[in-house]
C-alpha cells in the first residue's frame, strides 16, 4: 500500500497539473494542435458598447462635437479616448473632452480632414443625431500625471484631450498653455479655454514661437502636446520628455523581411517601407483591418515563428507572446510565420 504521504504529493501533482492544462486550453482550446483553424482576427479588445448620437453640433470651422449618450458607461480619466465605430466599419480614435464624472453620455470632437483616410468625413458627412453607433473603450494612454507644475501645447483639434485635464488640475496648481491654430474660427473650444484660464492661456493664430514658449519650462514640470506632427516634432525637439498623443499612422519602416503565410502555403516579401497588413492583403484582400495605428486590433494575427518587433499600442506582454498586430509590427528578424 501506498503510503499516505506519497499518496497526498501525487494528488496534489496532478491537481496542479489539470488546473494548467485548464488555464492553457482556454487560452488556446485547439492546443497542443499546430494552428487554429480562424486566426485571431478582427475580435474588439474591449467590451463594445451602444450609445445614441445625442447631439451634434459644429463648434468651430470644420470641427463637429457628438454627444454619445447610454447607461452606466465606464468612467474615465482626462487623455482617455474612445474607439468608435462608425456605420462603414471603420473604427477611428477620438479623445474624449466632456466630463469624467458623467455616466450618461461621452463627448468627442473630430475635425474634417478632407484628404485623410476617409474617417472624419464619415462622421461629418453620415453620422447625424438620433443614430446608434458601437463605441469601445474608454482607454487611457495619454493620463495626466502628478507635477509640480504643467505646461501644455495643443494645436487645433489636439485641445480636445488637454481640455479635461485643465478642467482636472488641482487648485492652486502653475499651468501654462500655447494653444495655436489657423485662425480663432477654426479653433475648437477656444473660449472655453480662454475663461478657464485667463492670462495662462497664450493663442496663436498661424505658427507659433515654440521654443520662445518653452524657454524657461522647470525640469520638474509635466509637458504635453497634441496636434499636429509639425508641432509635435517641434516641442519634442525642445522636451525630449513631453507626453504627446497622436491617432495618425506613424512610420512602420525598417529592413526587409519574408513572411509565410501557414495555412495558405505563400510567402511574401515586406519591404522596408511597407508593412505586413499590405504585403498580405495584395494576397489576401478580405483581411480584416481598420486603425492601421496599432490601436483597435482588428488586423491581429498569430505568430507561429519568428521574432517580432512589437510598434502597437494595444497588445498584453502575453499576447505578445504569440501574436502581432500586423498594421504596424514588423520582423526583428528576416522571417516571420503568421498562422494565415
Amino acid at each position: 500500500m501506498p503510503k499516505p504521504m506519497t499518496v497526498a504529493v501525487v494528488a496534489g501533482a496532478a491537481l496542479l497539473v489539470r488546473r494548467a492544462m485548464r488555464r492553457r486550453i482556454r487560452v488556446s482550446p485547439l492546443w497542443p494542435l499546430p494552428a487554429l483553424e480562424e486566426p485571431v482576427s478582427g475580435r474588439p479588445r474591449s467590451r463594445a458598447l451602444r450609445v445614441l448620437v445625442a447631439a451634434r453640433e459644429e463648434v468651430a470651422e470644420g470641427v463637429v462635437r457628438l454627444r454619445l449618450e447610454g447607461h452606466d458607461l465606464p468612467r474615465w480619466e482626462p487623455g482617455a479616448h474612445l474607439d468608435l465605430v462608425l456605420p462603414s466599419g471603420l473604427v477611428r480614435q477620438y479623445s474624449l473632452c466632456g466630463d469624467p464624472e458623467d455616466t450618461s453620455s461621452y463627448t468627442v470632437a473630430t475635425r474634417l480632414v478632407p484628404d485623410g483616410r476617409g474617417g472624419s468625413r464619415e462622421v461629418h458627412e453620415q453620422v447625424r443625431e438620433g443614430m446608434e453607433l458601437e463605441v469601445r473603450g474608454p482607454r487611457n494612454r495619454f493620463p495626466l500625471v502628478e507635477a509640480e507644475s504643467y505646461v501644455f501645447v495643443a494645436g487645433g483639434i489636439g485641445i480636445t484631450p488637454v481640455l479635461p485635464m485643465l478642467r482636472a488640475l488641482p487648485d492652486g496648481v502653475e499651468w501654462r498653455l500655447l494653444y495655436c491654430g489657423r485662425d480663432r474660427a477654426s479653433m475648437p473650444f477656444l473660449e472655453d479655454v480662454e475663461k478657464l484660464g485667463g492670462d495662462r492661456v497664450t493663442v496663436v493664430e498661424g505658427l507659433p514661437d515654440v521654443d520662445g514658449f518653452l524657454a524657461d519650462v522647470p525640469e520638474s514640470a509635466a509637458v504635453y502636446c497634441c496636434g499636429p506632427e509639425g508641432l509635435m516634432a517641434a516641442v519634442a525637439r525642445r522636451i525630449p520628455a513631453v507626453q504627446s498623443e497622436r491617432f495618425t499612422p506613424g512610420t512602420s519602416t525598417g529592413g526587409a523581411f519574408e513572411v509565410e503565410l501557414r495555412r495558405s502555403g505563400r510567402t511574401l516579401s515586406v519591404a522596408a517601407d511597407s508593412t505586413v497588413l499590405a504585403a498580405v492583403r495584395a494576397e489576401l484582400p478580405d483581411t480584416a483591418y481598420s486603425c492601421e495605428q496599432g490601436f483597435c486590433g482588428t488586423c491581429q494575427q498569430r505568430v507561429l515563428e519568428g521574432e517580432v518587433d512589437h510598434r502597437d499600442e494595444l497588445l498584453t506582454d502575453a499576447e505578445r507572446g504569440d501574436s502581432m498586430l500586423i498594421c504596424v509590427s514588423r520582423a526583428r528578424g528576416d522571417r516571420l510565420v503568421l498562422d494565415m
